[in-house]
């Protein structure tokens, strides 16, 4: 029988805020070849057989004048100094507008792989450009990685150090922040299961992606949630329910949060990025700070460090990553 040969496409997938496999957010990164043309069905078609919270698509954006320098800073198009991709994420069931732990996922990938000669790299996607940029470690991050200073109110510190990532560098990505509204207390579903007793302080939604967001009494009633996901799909006004709560005074924590997309595939984010687009000027405005540890508290959950920068309105979002497979896709 004659086999047909195909384009082998590069792929990994790599867990996302962690130093260690099986722990943070996972997410499949393809890399296609420029001018690489497909109907969406076979971008979710992809995102399926990976079946990873998100899969991301990388194409390179090479510079297409001869008398560019290989070294300009400036380059719209980028070089291989100057690295500039174009980035889209799915879900299993949809494409999304942004994703934090998929382009930190898609940064490892590529400074592991020598596919960059920069410690920086541009992403263009559907909420404009982001950077994820390849810093030294701190003598606290190992700290902020293994939760091991702040143990408290259910919070599980990792005692295990095998397989940990070897390269000592962490990722800094730089995202857009997202402005909350009020929402309409018709739009918001009945939740009661969900919230196991947890008294709600306040309710806002996201002006750009439509997510709930729900403060609730404290840190401790975000790790007791309940998560009905019948009644999680009550929310359709954007891509999930976010809940948030102020940590434990003395954790070392500022605040504590959960993320539930069950319309889009994901009933529970592991860890994600972009919320912390939207909660971290919301806890900014309740604590007059505006650095953070904070925490998601999945069974996958880890610590995200933040910095707000409120002059230009940019998040910084600090972490690990660590490839746990690399391949090629037969498509």
């Amino acid at each position: 029988m004659h086999i047909v040969s195909k384009k082998h496409i590069k792929y990994a997938v790599v867990d996302a805020f962690t130093d260690r496999p099986f722990k943070g957010n996972p997410a499949a990164v393809c890399l296609l070849e420029a001018g690489h043309k497909k109907e969406e069905e076979w971008f979710l078609g992809i995102a399926r057989e990976f079946n990873a919270p998100i899969t991301c698509y990388l194409t390179r954006v090479l510079c297409d004048d001869d008398d560019n320098d290989d070294n300009c800073d400036e380059c719209e198009y980028g070089n291989e100094f100057n690295p500039v991709f174009n980035i889209r994420w799915f879900t299993t069931v949809a494409e999304v507008d942004i994703c934090g732990h998929a382009t930190m996922a898609a940064a490892q990938f590529l400074f592991t792989s020598s596919l960059v000669k920069s410690n920086q790299i541009r992403f263009i996607g559907l909420s404009g450009s982001l950077t994820a940029k390849k810093c030294p470690a701190r003598k606290s991050d190992q700290d902020m990685l293994d939760g091991s200073k702040i143990l408290s109110n259910g919070i599980q510190g990792e005692e295990d150090n095998r397989c940990r990532d070897p390269e000592d560098f962490f990722i800094e990505l730089d995202f857009p922040t997202t402005t909350l509204v009020e929402c309409d207390p018709l739009e918001i579903p009945s939740i009661p299961q969900t919230l196991n007793g947890a008294s709600v302080l306040n309710i806002k939604k996201t002006a750009a992606f439509g997510d709930l967001i729900i403060e609730v009494s404290s840190g401790q009633n975000v790790i007791d949630l309940k998560p009905n996901y019948d009644e999680l799909k009550g929310w359709t006004g954007g891509r999930g329910v976010v809940f948030t709560g102020r940590a434990l005074d003395g954790s070392g924590l500022d605040f504590i949060s959960r993320l539930f997309s069950p319309n889009l595939g994901v009933d529970e984010d592991a860890v994600c990025g972009s919320a912390h687009c939207a909660l971290a000027p919301y806890w900014s405005k309740k604590l007059g700070k505006s650095d953070f540890l904070a925490y998601m508290a999945s069974p996958r959950g880890r610590v995200l460090d933040l910095h707000l920068d409120k002059e230009i309105q940019r998040l910084k979002i600090r972490g690990k990553a660590f490839v746990v497979m690399k391949g090629a896709l037969l498509a």
